[in-house]
């Protein structure tokens, strides 16, 4: 099971990020993720990097770890966009791109704040989750190659897995019908979303094909040891600023990676 590093981007800086994506790859982790935001507000502080910038620059400095957002919000980015985007970045970084997508905070999360600062709605939940279906559709037309005849839009190579956020059923029923994985939380729902996400993968006649499993995790030796029982393939520990001591602790805690 890889162990992987979210590193909270409220409050950080260039220059802290990428210190801490050179020390986790340093320390033998697998991968580093990042949160989709815009207002450094909705956490209470003064900025927030912007997460597909930042990934794209972390792939430029390291040249191992595998690089994610946990999670891209299908309202931030025109998904025909997204694709060719998604798609260069995987040739970027050499092929090391999850590509984590949610449905984005609702109405009464904080979150909403910087949707309704753009000038943008925040839908309910039943058409968040059709805009990620929606959303995961026209990435797959656009990695084809073609789109509604047009020809010449950048294909991933290797193919680009689309991870999906999920923190109840119908997310992740949702996640194993057209995605290629599921992002949950750890905790004592996970084996039930698990079960709900490979069993709708499975009625989908997909059962033969990838499924990654990553679940937000402390990732102790006890933990790693449950979550790789459940076929977790990537635990995703927490890490907020400043990175290294975290990255540093967090490596002497997990016994080494």
């Amino acid at each position: 099971m890889h162990i992987d590093l979210l590193f909270d981007p409220f409050g950080a800086r260039w220059e802290d990020v990428r210190a801490g994506a050179v020390a986790a790859e340093g320390a033998g982790f697998d991968g580093v993720w990042l949160y989709d935001h815009l207002a450094g507000s909705v956490h209470g502080e003064a900025r927030v990097l912007e997460c597909w910038t930042t990934l794209t620059a972390i792939a430029a400095v390291v040249p191992r770890i595998a690089i994610g957002p946990l999670v891209l919000n299908v309202a931030n980015r025109d998904a025909g966009t997204l694709g060719v985007m998604a798609a260069t970045l995987q040739e970027v970084s050499g092929g090391r791109l999850l590509l984590g997508l949610g449905a984005g905070g609702g109405r009464d999360l904080p979150y909403a704040r910087e949707q309704y600062a753009l000038g943008r709605e925040v839908p309910s939940d039943g058409a968040r989750r059709a805009n990620v279906e929606a959303a995961i559709a026209t990435l797959r037309q656009v990695w084809s190659g073609t789109a509604n005849g047009v020809s010449g839009f950048l294909r991933p190579d290797p193919p680009l897995p689309v991870i999906v956020g999920s923190f109840g059923p119908r997310m992740a029923e949702l996640a194993g019908r057209v995605a290629d994985g599921i992002n949950v939380p750890d905790g004592p729902q996970l084996p039930f979303l698990l079960r709900v996400a490979r069993d709708a993968h499975e009625a989908a006649g997909r059962e033969h094909t990838l499924f990654i499993v990553t679940a937000s995790s402390n990732a102790t030796a006890r933990d790693r040891a449950r979550l790789a029982d459940l076929g977790v393939d990537r635990a995703v520990l927490f890490v907020r600023p400043p990175y290294i001591d975290t990255i540093e602790r967090l490596s002497a805690q997990a016994g080494g990676t």
